[in-house]
């Protein structure tokens, strides 16, 4: 057994022993490092030094011994970082913006202005505003609150819900387009029509699918705006919107690929102290055949019509030659018989010197006489003219 007197002996000897340990590599390390080790461990601890001091300022140099020698890099604040992206918390209505911001929203793309296009708008304003007077026998009032491009998919995504879309067909066009009316119009022409009284905001009921009687108001209201829409572009081109189907999800309502472009007419009816919003949609591919007419500047009242050239043109036609054909008969006959013929062979005509001949132009009959001979030629006396069909 060890005595307790022993322990502090033992303990100074392990002391000592450390002690020799670390003399013997301290003497080793002078002697395997050269004279210049003291002044790049001097060194080392100066980095070392400079590296906590810059820690607090928010600076941080490059690390010894990895990056020895290289440019020291500095950590960004906030600002920078900000300015790097592209966004800015003072300047949020900033349309100029870069980085990254500038590819998030590269949906908002601008297209091509159709100045046409809002004066048909302006023109379906006041229609509007009149119609829909007649139809609610109510005082209304219809704005036009803006005319945006966007993506179709983008669009479909801002619907606030609960809301009806209209899908419809233009026939001229053969393609489609988009009317949203919102819950508040929908109420508000509900409580319009089945005789709520003036001066009470239109009641709400949160939470069911609107019902058949709804459905059929809102329909009606849908005619009506399609009725003056084609109104609208009458003067420009000829077009009947169509009704197709009535939608409550906007999944259904898909027209159009999500990343074609549109354009989307924002209106709003007021009705004193009711009313509501309803959302026109016409995607590009729809609007692609009256292009050209869009793309014309509005010059008073005519929509981009040209007077003097409609009248020189409406001149020049009376001098314009066409070819007028004498028909006496004509004969169906199988194609053997056709190929039996000959030079020489003789075609029997069911006619003779008082048969009726008929004058066309092209495909249009337009003249029936009789055949005749004024001096060396053959002549034909026109007594009467044809109807042409429908007319």
């Amino acid at each position: 057994m060890v005595s307790p007197a022993d322990t502090p002996n033992d303990e100074d000897a392990l002391l000592r022993e450390w002690e020799n340990m670390a003399g013997s590599d301290a003497g080793a390390a002078k002697k395997a490092a050269p004279k210049s080790g003291e002044d790049d461990a001097d060194a080392m601890a100066a980095e070392w030094e400079a590296m906590l001091n810059a820690s607090g300022s928010g600076e941080q140099v490059g690390t010894p011994g990895l990056n020895r020698g290289a440019q020291s890099t500095r950590v960004l604040n906030q600002d920078e970082i900000d300015s790097l992206i592209g966004f800015d918390e003072g300047e949020e209505e900033r349309t100029d913006r870069g980085g990254m911001a500038a590819l998030l929203s590269s949906g908002l793309v601008s297209y091509e202005r159709l100045p046409m296009l809002e004066v048909v708008f302006d023109r379906l304003v006041r229609m509007m505003t009149v119609s829909l007077r007649n139809f609610t026998s109510d005082n209304v009032e219809v704005a036009i609150d803006n005319v945006v491009s966007l993506r179709f998919g983008d669009y479909l995504n801002s619907i606030p819900l609960p809301a009806m879309l209209t899908v419809f067909k233009s026939e001229e066009w053969d393609n489609f387009g988009l009317m949203t009316v919102d819950s508040a119009l929908i109420y508000s022409i509900v409580d319009v029509l089945l005789g709520g009284r003036r001066g009470t905001a239109a009641m709400r009921v949160e939470g069911r699918p609107y019902t058949t009687i709804e459905r059929n108001l809102v329909e009606r209201l849908i005619h009506v705006v399609l009725a003056d829409l084609s109104a609208a572009f009458e003067p420009l081109s000829p077009v009947t919107f169509r009704f197709d189907r009535l939608e409550t999800n906007p999944r259904f309502a898909t027209i159009s690929r999500p990343s074609n472009a549109a354009i989307v007419a924002k209106l709003r009816i007021d009705m004193e102290d009711r009313g509501g919003r309803i959302e026109l949609l016409l995607p590009y591919a729809t609007l692609e055949p009256v292009r050209e007419l869009l793309l014309q500047m509005f010059m008073g009242e005519k929509f981009g019509r040209d007077s003097i050239w409609e009248t020189h043109l409406a001149e020049e036609m009376w001098f314009t030659e066409v070819e007028m054909e004498a028909v006496l008969d004509q004969q169906t006959m199988p194609l053997r018989e056709i190929l039996k013929l000959e030079v020489g062979s003789r075609i029997m005509l069911n006619a003779n010197t008082n048969s009726s001949v008929d004058l066309r132009c092209g495909d249009q009959e337009m003249f029936a006489g009789t055949m005749g001979r004024k001096g060396n030629h053959i002549a034909i006396r026109i007594n009467r003219k044809h109807r042409r069909p429908g007319a």
